[in-house]
């Protein structure tokens, strides 16, 4: 009796294997479709010297490390990587700060939660053109209005996008502002998940309100704040659209990230092999910078 238990249980166990794996199936092959081959066609192709106009009349040759050797030499993609990873500590480092100092102060709001999260969220559902190109305004050395608010107060005016001195920092401080807000959403939420009992039993002690930040709040949302974190590095770190509508990588380079490199020396030219060996060095530096925050959240 107890054998043929075993094995109508052991048949129900594959059934239910089988009916899991054909619900999954079309979605894994949609996403290997999707993403495998897309990655696999980029790989082989930076071992060549694959052009577009070229290569419409011959096929393209292997020239094995050929790319990357001419990528690691050449000192714009190094700068590039440079401005890159950068930009990409710096806005990482606010958003996740400013972010979480907000998602701190509105929920420790008794009335009006809704009205600041509607609010507050504003700049990050704004398309990054609207952004870019509205900062552009504000800023234009011509007729913006931020010139023109310091010349009113004596102050010395910029031409911000092509100032050396100030042309990263806009960068950097225009997509804090739209990215802050996705922080603070994500914060947020995972503040609205921490059992008030720790928080009163916290007071009860007598903790103060950094005791409470770094005892109780902090370790209840370490793994949401990892995430944040994670998420908000990749997407830094494949800045593009800002880049290319305020500087286009300029001035003198100051600006360039390897995204915008790729785009002005791979894809406006048809270079694909170079293009594709510039994605695959791209794709190990966010795995690994990635890996940090990913380690760090397992352990």
């Amino acid at each position: 009796m107890k054998k043929n238990q075993i094995l109508k249980a052991r048949t129900t166990e594959s059934a239910a294997r089988r009916f899991g794996l054909g619900m999954i199936g079309p979605t894994m092959l949609v996403l290997l479709i999707m993403t495998a081959y897309p990655l696999l066609f980029t790989l082989f192709y930076s071992f060549t010297d694959y052009n577009l106009l070229r290569n419409l009349q011959k096929p393209a040759s292997f020239i094995a490390l050929g790319n990357y050797t001419k990528l690691l030499n050449d000192a714009y993609f190094r700068q590039a990587i440079l401005n890159t990873v950068k930009f990409t500590l710096l806005a990482v480092i606010f958003e996740m700060l400013i972010g979480f100092g907000i998602a701190l102060l509105v929920n420790s709001l008794t009335r009006g939660q809704k009205t600041m999260r509607t609010l507050l969220l504003l700049p990050y559902l704004l398309p990054t053109v609207t952004v870019a190109l509205s900062w552009r305004m504000m800023l234009s050395p011509n007729y913006g209005i931020v010139n023109q608010m310091m010349e009113a107060l004596n102050l010395p005016v910029f031409n911000w996008f092509s100032d050396m001195r100030t042309a990263f920092g806009m960068l950097l401080l225009i997509d804090v502002w739209q990215s802050a807000p996705f922080v603070f959403l994500l914060l947020y939420a995972a503040l609205q998940s921490v059992p008030q009992a720790q928080y009163e039993a916290a007071r009860i002690d007598g903790a103060g309100a950094f005791k409470i930040l770094f005892f109780v709040t902090i370790p209840n949302i370490k793994n949401s704040l990892a995430l944040c974190a994670l998420l908000r590095t990749i997407d830094s770190f494949r800045l593009f659209d800002k880049v290319n509508l305020l500087t286009g990588g300029g001035p003198a380079n100051t600006t360039s990230t390897i995204t915008q490199y790729l785009y002005s020396y791979g894809i406006k030219s048809l270079d694909f092999g170079f293009g594709s060996a510039g994605a695959i060095v791209m794709t190990i530096l966010v795995l690994l910078l990635s890996s940090l925050y990913i380690k760090r959240a397992m352990g």
